[in-house]
């Protein structure tokens, strides 16, 4: 009994660990550092980077919160470029007053606008973090902390601890602050090397278990050579909201303050049978001799929720001969060097790149265009439908595979290679 009561705590343990191991993006994962830049009378002052080194998962509005515990008995004399949510109890100090007390602080970035002399580099984007694999120059925030009660040299700092990250809910898991290198710095003419007093890093890492129970997007089906539609699965994201849903054309969507995002991000769904935010349509739409074509359509249920920066993951094997896309942009992205079966698409800027609420704006949609490889392409098996679909970084549900639209069995194997509009004359001409 006890053999199995260990084995079964190994199983859950070991799908924790694996569950923050995402198979498309192995070594993503969003790095803090903190350099110390000086010594003050009484501690340092550090300059901290949130580096975000995920290909596809971005930290959306209303962005990052980075918490952590004191070792000791530190305050925040002052940050810039960003703040603590609370100032806590510094009832003892008498003159000069910390920024926060609080031994476990709290901080957020600050919002677009502030003042030049609040302002730190990479600062202020109420911490909006993009991909890495969608723009790496956007994919980093920092703020400067000034640190007070705390050690004033290597031997005698003491690193912060229990680091926790939302972006902007759960979901991360930070390990411990481990010493590193000093970071190096070039100065503004890139002809002299600084580098900073002393560097520790935090590496945290996402667990779509943790972030949530059920999943937030689905995926329907759909093709030329078949005229059924296979559509989400029956509560792909969880039932639980069915009770709260509205439909398109209720009245409670006119009512002031329902569009309005809630503090906890609670959605507003459009009543559908799968309930979920976001749903990824797949339609194979033509074929040609030597290329055939698939639309994507993105569409947001959610009355509550523009998605900023969006990105979508696909997985399929075509995708290493992809010749065009048409109305998003496009990245390969090459987990294992050997495979190249994964790519991101994301919205182009200023034209497509904000998926806005749910409504008659509330899609996104493009055509690609991929060259046929005659020695893998087929119809057949669902073979041109994607093994998985990943929107903002989180995993969607797929309908089962006997589900996908199939092939006629009395299609001959030769027909697939002519264009869809020859094979509509055919059989046109063999029903006269």
């Amino acid at each position: 009994m006890r053999l199995v009561i260990s084995a079964l705590s190994f199983l859950v343990l070991l799908s924790y660990a694996v569950a923050a191991y995402d198979p498309l993006d192995p070594n993503g994962n969003i790095t803090i550092k903190w350099d110390v830049m000086s010594w003050t009378a009484d501690g340092y002052v550090a300059a901290v980077t949130i580096h975000n080194f995920q290909m596809f998962r971005h930290i959306m509005n209303p962005g990052w919160t980075l918490g952590w515990s004191w070792a000791k008995k530190e305050v925040i004399w002052s940050m810039v470029g960003a703040q603590t949510t609370e100032q806590g109890d510094c009832s003892k100090f008498k003159g000069n007053v910390p920024h926060c007390c609080k031994k476990t602080p709290t901080v957020v970035d600050l919002l677009p606008g502030v003042p030049y002399n609040q302002q730190f580099t990479n600062c202020c984007k109420g911490g909006v973090v993009a991909a890495w694999g969608q723009d790496p120059s956007a994919a980093i925030s920092s703020f400067q902390v000034s640190v007070g009660q705390a050690g004033t040299s290597n031997k005698t700092v003491k690193l912060p601890k229990n680091f926790t990250l939302l972006a902007p809910g759960p979901g991360y898991t930070c390990g411990p602050a481990k010493i590193v290198p000093s970071t190096v710095f070039l100065t503004p003419d890139r002809r002299r090397k600084t580098q900073a007093l002393m560097t520790w890093n935090v590496t945290c890492t996402y667990s779509q278990f943790l972030a949530r129970k059920n999943p937030n997007c689905c995926v329907s089906l759909s093709s030329f050579y078949n005229e059924t539609i296979t559509p989400c699965p029956s509560c792909a994201c969880g039932c639980q909201n069915k009770k709260n849903c509205v439909k398109s054309d209720s009245k409670i969507l006119s009512m002031v303050g329902a569009h309005t995002p809630k503090k906890d991000n609670e959605p507003l769904l459009q009543c559908t049978h799968h309930m979920c935010p976001i749903r990824v349509h797949w339609h194979v739409k033509l074929n040609y001799k030597d290329y055939w074509r698939v639309k994507i359509a993105i569409t947001n249920f959610n009355y509550r929720m523009n998605y900023s920066l969006w990105t979508l993951a696909v997985q399929h094997p075509n995708l290493n001969n992809i010749t065009q896309v048409f109305s998003f942009d496009y990245k390969p992205i090459a987990a294992y060097e050997s495979i190249n079966d994964t790519g991101m698409f994301y919205g182009m800027k200023y034209y497509n790149d904000l998926l806005m609420e749910a409504g008659p704006s509330g899609n996104v949609q493009s055509e690609v265009l991929l060259q046929k490889d005659m020695d893998t392409f087929t119809f057949k098996q669902g073979w041109a439908f994607p093994r998985k679909v990943y929107f903002n970084g989180d995993e969607c549900m797929l309908p089962p595979p006997d589900t996908y639209p199939f092939l006629p069995n009395s299609a001959p194997a030769i027909l697939l290679k002519f264009p869809a509009i020859i094979l509509s004359l055919l059989f046109l001409l063999a029903v006269w």
